[in-house]
């Protein structure tokens, strides 16, 4: 990736993540960044000459585009203007598909990819998503655009995306969510809330950790902890009842399914 010209359009959380790793690789003078409101992190960058920020429209090797879905259309022809014959076009918008970025882009060399937060702190999972086809050094190039983040999945087919984003674009939420109903479980038995929120955020932030350090299954270690007829055991005969997790969870992710779907067609 070194000496490969960037520009990365739309430098919020994620997209700033990513131009901090490639600029911790050696890309420093080699990244253009257009955002009308720089973060200040952003403007640090520029200010040291590490990036060019908002730079006058030219063709870059890879284009990067990091914005709002529900904008990108009204973008599409400014960001159109930095695509040259050979830039390669990478979108990591949910719901934004792959022909209308050709469409919209005026190229056929693209793709998408989806992150998740935990990207912020390089532990997160990418899903990327290219067409069929696509050159082995096209992905290799794309896994190294997104490595910064953390772990890169794929290459899959665009149908899976949604399924995919649903499982691991949307899955932080679901366990922030996991640890703000244990700790609102908690103050509900009589613990202190603040007490019990500690407890909760630690246990689920030492699960992840105990998760990512074994080899072993998640069912595994799920039952490592469940002694027969036991505490834990009876908590997740609750849980576990079909018409607790296992059914909200699909339900859950159907309607995220759903509406990834339905976003596609809005952005058309």
């Amino acid at each position: 990736m070194t000496d490969t010209h960037i520009t990365l359009v739309g430098a919020g959380r994620m997209g700033s993540a990513l131009a901090g790793g490639w600029l911790k690789a050696g890309q420093a003078g080699n990244i253009d960044i257009v955002d009308p409101s720089p973060a200040e992190i952003v403007q640090t960058w520029a200010d040291q000459k590490q990036v060019r920020l908002n730079p006058e429209p030219n063709p870059s090797d890879v284009l990067v585009v990091a914005v709002k879905p529900q904008v990108f259309g009204q973008l599409a022809d400014e960001i159109a203007a930095r695509v040259g014959p050979e830039t390669r076009v990478l979108s990591i918008m949910a719901g934004v598909t792959l022909e209308t970025l050709e469409v919209k882009l005026a190229t056929q060399n693209v793709a998408r990819a989806m992150p998740n937060t935990p990207g912020l702190v390089g532990k997160g999972v990418t899903i990327l998503c290219t067409k069929p086809g696509a050159s082995s050094d096209a992905i290799a190039e794309l896994t190294s655009l997104l490595a910064p983040l953390g772990q890169v999945e794929g290459p899959i087919d665009q149908d899976l995306l949604p399924a995919a984003t649903a499982i691991s674009g949307c899955g932080p939420a679901y366990g922030f969510l996991l640890a703000e109903v244990m700790a609102a479980a908690g103050a509900a038995h009589g613990l202190d809330p603040e007490l019990s929120m500690r407890l909760a955020r630690k246990t689920v932030e030492g699960a992840g950790a105990l998760m990512e350090g074994s080899d072993e299954e998640a069912a595994t270690l799920r039952k490592n902890v469940t002694s027969p007829n036991g505490v834990t055991q009876a908590a997740l005969e609750v849980l576990m009842s079909p018409e607790a997790m296992p059914s909200v969870f699909e339900k859950a992710v159907g309607a995220a399914i759903a509406r990834d779907i339905a976003l596609s067609k809005e952005t058309e």
